[in-house]
Order: structure tokens, then sequence, then C-alpha cells
């Protein structure tokens, strides 16, 4: 897992070389893993375009496109802690390839059938189901391929995080070009080929070796998968930081980020057109750049809280909007909110891979997953409810102020707020205080 490199992160390397930091991040195998994240989420930041744009195109509604999308999505948060137990089982890095070999195949086939014109919705929503399945079987291997990669954990974090937000802010556009110049099928075709460059680039990756015990398991069968999965559940239940965060996160996905969504397309397209929202949308996403560059120098004492200070910021996103300010101020408060929440995703993702025992971490990154996605789906299905009983702009000021809350629960939960960095901690009791009172290499929050 991670070590002392964090401590060092801002000094400079011997004879004028590169920073400790980067020696710390970057290497052939982090830059390959770093690419293939890159790629994949520019790839999965095309497909609502190419769904939306397809689908209408041969005479389905909006209904259809969010049932596609749901099928991914139930069948990746419903098999993700399954998915879990398979990534500490078997080896992660062929569970990557084959989950995006899987997805090269369903996302060509899919821009098979929309090049030829055949386009019947079960057949979407089936390869749609089938992304979301090898999605669940990709993801939990994240989790232990970074702290393998990267001494510096918190640092590889925050480049992955400013990669993905890079991507994400381009990979709409790309979409609405390729749409416009060529067809829906051409994006999915697009999206298929950023599978097979991320399978490359981890067919070329080389993991070191696991240290002896990190791969626990309960031999073979269906009753050992079953003690495997029970396993993940009880070194999950016992860190009241873990559940704690997961549990006010769900309120979060409830109550904040479930409604804003739809809401805040629904109130800046309606006000202001569409382009208003892209620009909204843009701000978001270069907000989020700039809280991983922000995570890539700050390294908090207590990394929770540090992270939940900074998601206070979310509130102005919602706020702006539901306020009926101006197209300025929206786009300010949604980069506010993008750096807020990305500072808070690298703290939060670096503090799993580095407080979790490697041998159970894939399983409790996938619990971490299964239940930070399991309450978005009823935020957004009862945004319209609320919007039509309160106002859609009551609805996303509750938000607002429902972030503060969320926040405030958070630092009020003693196992969150005082959750000291693994290095820190690791360094011993006199080596943790000379961090905190340095606070150009440790920034103590």
């Amino acid at each position: 897992m991670a070590g002392t490199s964090s401590q060092t992160g801002h000094e400079g390397a011997p004879g004028g070389g590169q920073p400790a930091a980067a020696r710390a991040v970057w290497s052939r195998d982090f830059a390959l893993f770093f690419t293939a994240r890159a790629v994949a989420r520019l790839g999965d930041t095309m497909l609502p375009v190419a769904l939306a744009a397809g689908l209408l195109q041969h005479g389905y509604g909006a209904g259809a496109v969010g049932l596609a999308m749901a099928a991914t999505a139930a069948a990746f948060a419903g098999l993700v802690v399954f998915g879990g137990v398979l990534a500490d089982r078997f080896s992660t890095r062929k569970l990557m390839i084959g989950a995006d070999l899987v997805r090269l195949g369903t996302q060509a086939l899919a821009a098979a059938l929309f090049f030829s014109g055949h386009v019947v919705l079960w057949q979407i929503c089936a390869i749609g189901f089938a992304n979301g399945v090898a999605g669940a079987v990709f993801q939990p291997g994240v989790a232990s391929t970074v702290p393998r990669l990267a001494s510096d954990v918190q640092g590889a974090n925050g480049a992955i995080r400013v990669a993905e937000s890079a991507a994400q802010l381009a990979g709409p556009a790309v979409a609405g070009l390729l749409v416009g110049f060529a067809s829906p099928g051409g994006v999915f075709a697009a999206h298929a080929t950023t599978y097979a460059i991320s399978a490359l680039c981890l067919l070329l990756l080389r993991l070191p070796p696991l240290a002896p015990g990190s791969r626990a398991v309960s031999g073979r069968g269906s009753k050992a998968f079953r003690a495997d999965l029970a396993q993940g559940w009880r070194e999950f239940r016992s860190r009241r930081w873990l559940w704690s965060v997961i549990a006010v996160w769900c309120v979060y996905m409830i109550a904040v980020w479930g409604p804003t969504v739809p809401l805040v397309a629904t109130e800046v397209v309606q006000e202001h057109g569409p382009r208003a929202y892209g620009l909204v949308n843009s701000a978001l996403g270069a907000g989020t750049v700039v809280g991983g560059l922000i995570a890539l120098r700050l390294r908090p004492l207590r990394m929770l809280r540090a992270g939940a200070i900074a998601l206070v910021g979310f509130a102005a996103f919602p706020a702006s909007v539901g306020a009926g300010l101006g197209i300025p101020a929206m786009a300010a408060g949604a980069a506010v909110a993008g750096a807020g929440m990305s500072f808070w995703g690298v703290m939060w993702a670096t503090s799993v891979q580095t407080q979790v025992p490697p041998d159970v971490l894939n399983r409790i990154h996938a619990y971490d997953v299964a239940g930070s996605l399991a309450m978005m789906p009823v935020g957004q299905a009862l945004a319209g409810p609320a919007a039509s009983a309160l106002g859609a702009d009551h609805v996303l000021l509750l938000a607002g102020a429902t972030s503060f809350a969320v926040c405030a629960a958070l630092l009020l939960i003693p196992a969150v707020r005082g959750l000291v960095r693994a290095d820190a901690a690791a360094a011993g009791p006199g080596r943790t205080a000379t961090a905190a009172a340095e606070p150009s290499r440790t920034q103590k929050c």
C-alpha cells in the first residue's frame, strides 16, 4: 500500500532531477493504466450522446433512452459486489482485460445495428445490460491496481481524476461532432475503439507480484464464494469510518445529487437554452479538473475531514440555479462544485485504498461502489414528483441546504473526521506530529 512518499511529495530530487512525488507516481506501467482509464472515460462520456441521437433518430422517445441507460446501471449496481469477490480471487488485470474485450464486442455490435438501420430497443437494452455486467467485473480491480503501481497513492488518484475530468469535458463534444459528420453508429464504433485501446494498455501492463497472503480466498465452489462475500461484508461493517460515509452518501444521492442533475438540466435549458446548459456543464467539468490538481498538491493529515470541508462547495451548484442567478453565477457555482466534489473523490479513494488490507480491498471497494450508487436512481426518480409539488427551484435550493447538512454530518462523525492518513499513522506518533507541524509538506485540515 502507500508508503511515506507523500511526506516527501514536494521535495526536489537530488541533483535537480525529477521531483520525488513524480517518481512515486509516474512509471511505464502507471502511464499505461492512466491511459487506459482516460481513454475509457472518454468513450463512456460519448455514450449518452450516441444513445440519445441514435434512438431518437429511429423513432424512439426519451423514455427509451432512459431505459437503455437504466439497463446498464441496474446490471452494474446489482452485480458489482460479486465482481469484488472475483477480483479478490483471480487476476484483476485479466478480469479487466476480459471486461474490456466484452464491451469492445458489444459496442461493435451496437455500431453495426445503427449502421444497418435495424435498431430494436430490446437489443440495445440487452447490449447495455451486458456492458453493465462487464463494468461490474472491471471496476473492483481498479481499487487494488492503483496502490500496486504507485507508492504515492494520493498523487496517482489525483492524476487519474484530472485525466478522467478532462475526458468528461471532451467526450460529449467529440460525440456531437461524430453524430454530425458521421452517424450515431460512428460514435458506437469510436466507443468500441476506446475499449480496444484500454484492453491493449492493460495487456502491456505488468503489475508487481502480490505480497504473500494478500489474496486470501476460502477455496472453490459456491459455498466458498458466499464465504468470501460474507467476509467482505464483515470487513466493510467493521470499519465505522467506511460504512458511516456510505450511509451519509445514500442521503446525499437521494436529496442532493439525484435531483440536482436532472433538475439543473431542465431549469437551465428552459430558462436560458441548451447552449447555456452546455456552458454550465463545461464549467462543472473544468472545476473537477481544478479539484484534481489541488488534490495533487495538498496532503492533509486527516483526509476525510479535508474532503468533507471541500465538499461544502457543491452546494453552490444547485443553489445558484435554484436562486435563478445569471449564467455567469451558475457557471461559477458549477466550477466550485466540481472542484469540491473532485477533491473529496481523491481523498475518499485514497483513504479506502490505503486503509483497507489488500486481501479484501476489491470486495470493500465493490461494497463502496454499490452503496454509493444504490440511492442515485431513487433521487432521480423522486426529482420529478418533488419538483411538481414544490417547484424545481425550491427543490434545488433544498438540495443546496442538504449538501451543507451532509458535510456537517460527515464532520460530526468522530471516526470520519479523526481518520489519520495511513502513511502518517504508519510513521508513528512522533513523525505524525512533525508532519502536522510542516504545512508546506502535510497540509493539516
